[in-house]
């Protein structure tokens, strides 16, 4: 007689968040029927042999930890299903997105990778043989046109980014970046604004979204009817983007200008899911997905996925 089947472990991996991954786990324990069950990741020094005891880890805080970027390098290594895929999630940065996003036929803003400002620790002069000097900024400035705001080429969280309306402001703006890789792009003027959660690859939640006003008040609650062509765009950019980048669990931001959504922040595989910033309705939304999600990749692997397939794939 053939025994039990063994039961699915799912393990969250987070930082300070206090309410969604509780929330999770509650949920997967609720659904799983004793089959699938999560709990809080608990690790420690980590042996480049031990088997991982997890088949599914969601990962909130690796971006910030270096430690668990690695550890999750080993467990995906061995079997288990990360959310994000860390070697993905590794190798991306926001001037590389914009490159995969014009693949994809979705519209971004113009954008400029620029040198830095300062040499990075452990480089010299010497280091830089290839690098055009001076720089011709003037077509620069030409091609993007003032405003331009300028941002840390792999940089998250509103952190170095600086809005310039002329030269001395952006000259201004690369002294402060120092030894950082910025990248510059035009200002999107924009009359609408969205965020939408991209889940398993597969499904979009669209929410009206207002990046100049006070953090709790930025997800709008009554907003305007949506054009439903545009809410069709949108939801297919989406999917364009996460399907290219490989990200299970993300959100990608839109300005639109003249009816054209364009993507302007789009590598967030730890999207904001606290229910006092995306209110109730938005979080019962990625609260249900992501259990979905866990479940199914739990009971359902994927095969493990080393490299990426665009821009073939990409360019479909």
């Amino acid at each position: 007689m053939a025994g039990a089947p063994m039961t699915k472990r799912i393990g969250l991996l987070f930082g300070m968040e206090r309410n969604f991954p509780g929330a999770l786990v509650e949920e997967i324990n609720r659904r799983g029927n004793g089959e699938v069950v999560a709990e809080p990741l608990r690790t420690g020094a980590l042996r480049y042999d031990e088997e991982p005891r997890y088949a599914v880890i969601l990962d909130r805080i690796s971006h910030e930890v270096p430690f668990y970027r690695t550890l999750l390098k080993q467990v995906a290594a061995y079997g288990t299903q990360v959310i994000n895929n860390p070697f993905w999630f590794s190798a991306d940065d926001k001037h590389f997105g914009c490159v995969v996003a014009k693949h994809c036929g979705v519209a971004v803003p113009k954008t400029v990778l620029l040198p830095h400002k300062e040499h990075p620790e452990g480089t010299q002069g010497d280091s830089y043989t290839n690098l055009q000097f001076p720089l011709e900024w003037e077509q620069v400035w030409d091609h993007l046109g003032f405003p331009i705001y300028m941002k840390p080429a792999d940089g998250g969280g509103w952190k170095h980014v600086y809005r310039c309306t002329g030269p001395e402001e952006f000259f201004d703006a690369y002294s402060k970046s120092g030894s950082l890789c910025m990248m510059a792009q035009e200002e999107i003027d924009f009359t609408e604004y969205y965020r939408c959660y991209g889940v398993g690859r597969e499904r979009v939640h669209i929410m009206r979204y207002d990046p100049r006003a006070p953090h709790a008040d930025r997800y709008v609650r009554d907003a305007a009817p949506t054009d439903p062509a545009l809410l069709a765009r949108m939801e297919g950019d989406v999917l364009k983007l996460c399907r290219a980048l490989g990200y299970d669990f993300n959100t990608v931001e839109f300005a639109v200008r003249d009816g054209i959504p364009y993507a302007i922040d789009f590598t967030n595989p730890c999207p904001d899911a606290e229910p006092a910033s995306v209110g109730d309705d938005n979080f019962a939304w990625v609260l249900d997905a992501a259990a979905d999600l866990l479940i199914q990749r739990a009971l359902h692997p994927r095969p493990f996925e080393m490299t990426g397939t665009w821009p073939q794939d990409a360019r479909r």
